[in-house]
């Protein structure tokens, strides 16, 4: 059965995270991992943006995410990173290999780390065609989650 986990990796805004709850109820989303210094339901901004969406997804905290993504290879699951890089496919060019996918999404500001990018089976992007160059990482990650939904 297609499955599609959300990985937040050193997200630094609490309303961010809330918002990727939503997202999560929304989409069907199985999982979403909370890793690096990600805020959990625990900071009262998550919650007052998730609109209680952070008790109906399941979701977990974990420090260290190379062990993560590591464990989540082990179980079959493809690790796909939204990133801006030269090694990336277009979102809507990408298919899946596997039936189940680890979407990995990194901090606002400085993205997915190079170290976290090799570790990362496939990369896609979402092309722009305004002035800017990146969405915010909610924003990026809804129309991601909903594109990759899509391929099962």
């Amino acid at each position: 059965m297609p499955e599609l986990q959300v990985i937040a990796h050193n997200i630094r805004s609490a309303e961010n995270v809330g918002s990727l709850f939503r997202t999560c109820d929304s989409l069907g989303i199985s999982k979403l991992w909370l890793t690096g210094y990600t805020p959990d339901p625990s900071h009262p901004k998550v919650c007052k943006t998730a609109l209680g969406a952070e008790q109906s997804v399941a979701f977990e905290s974990v420090i260290n995410v190379e062990e993560l993504i590591s464990r989540l290879k082990s179980q079959g699951f493809e690790v796909v990173g939204l990133e801006l890089d030269d090694q990336a496919v277009k979102l809507a060019e990408f298919e899946p290999k596997q039936p189940k996918l680890a979407l990995l999404l990194g901090n606002e500001v400085e993205g997915i780390p190079p170290y976290l990018r090799g570790q990362c089976d496939r990369l896609v992007f979402i092309p722009q065609r305004g002035a800017k160059e990146s969405l915010n990482v909610a924003v990026a990650a809804g129309i991601a989650c909903y594109a990759l939904m899509l391929k099962f």
